[in-house]
């Protein structure tokens, strides 16, 4: 599907970075969605299209939809991921499409959204200057609209598949969500200057100042990315959707039946275990674990 937007490549790090800047995290439940759970870990292994789609009709369970508010001491703050839109409280057709409202059955309360939140703290959603998307899922770019100021940072592989093909709902896209005349900037993980990163094959330091790399975890969609945060507390893993539930970074644990690469998938997640095994204090969050979101303020202080 043609888009009319045209992303530019991020060749460098953005302005703002300081030397030895460590960055707070606020994470938000935007909402939540009915999945499936033989969808988030089936023992049986991968599904293909046809047995997922029947599976999503199955035993289903609500699961938050997270997005994170990061402080930075001189870049300012900025977002991990959108959440879903407002406008899903009362017309979720509108954003979500059809087919993903019916199946997903999203659900936004008042003051939930990432708008509504923002503006709590006073900061005007419109003045955000930076909005990290680890995908472009429809529940990850639902309010992508809403941020009209930001320089959208998404792999360059991530937007070439989000952007191309026949029908990208089947991939779990709606570009009408990201198809805006907004400044997207695109990460090329294969280009020669990327670097690797603690047990991460493929990294780009985002400020320049080691407070927010972002990682290449691909597989649960073809250029996912994950960001590492440094906090006063110690490392800060938003893992997106490389990892669903928490303990799918425990060996033998039942994975996600269905990838957009099975192979990147489960090569993104021994990355992941093996940083957590080398960085016992880092907190890693999964996409969509209800248990974990609970527990999070807890564990965050």
């Amino acid at each position: 599907m043609a888009v009319q937007t045209s992303p530019r490549p991020l060749d460098g790090p953005l302005p703002g970075g300081t030397a030895g800047a460590v960055v707070t995290v606020e994470p938000m439940v935007t909402g939540r969605i009915q999945v499936a759970k033989a969808i988030q870990a089936s023992p049986s292994g991968e599904m293909g299209l046809i047995k997922s789609l029947r599976a999503m009709r199955g035993e289903t369970w609500a699961v938050p939809v997270p997005a994170f508010l990061i402080h930075h001491p001189s870049a300012g703050p900025l977002l991990v991921d959108t959440g879903l839109h407002p406008s899903i409280a009362t017309d979720p057709d509108a954003n979500l499409g059809r087919l993903a409202a019916s199946f997903t059955e999203p659900e936004v309360t008042k003051g939930e959204d990432v708008p509504a939140r923002l503006r709590a703290k006073g900061i005007e959603p419109g003045t955000l200057r930076t909005v990290v998307m680890t995908h472009l899922h429809v529940d990850h770019a639902s309010a992508v609209s809403e941020f009209p100021g930001a320089a959208f940072i998404v792999s360059k592989a991530e937007w070439e598949d989000a952007t191309s093909g026949l029908i990208p709902i089947l991939k779990y896209y709606r570009p009408q969500q990201f198809d805006h005349a907004f400044d997207f900037r695109t990460v090329d993980y294969e280009a020669a200057s990327i670097n690797s990163f603690s047990t991460f094959g493929r990294s780009f330091d985002l400020f320049g100042d080691g407070s927010v790399v972002l990682v290449s975890t691909p597989g649960h969609s073809a250029g996912h990315q994950s960001v590492v945060l440094k906090t006063g507390a110690g490392p800060f893993v938003i893992a997106g959707d490389a990892i669903f539930l928490e303990d799918q970074l425990d060996p033998g644990a039942a994975l996600a039946a269905r990838a957009r690469d099975r192979h990147n998938y489960e090569r993104s997640l021994r990355e992941l275990a093996l940083y957590r095994r080398e960085h016992p204090s880092a907190t890693i969050t999964p996409g969509h674990d209800p248990g974990f979101y609970e527990r999070l303020p807890a564990l965050i202080g």
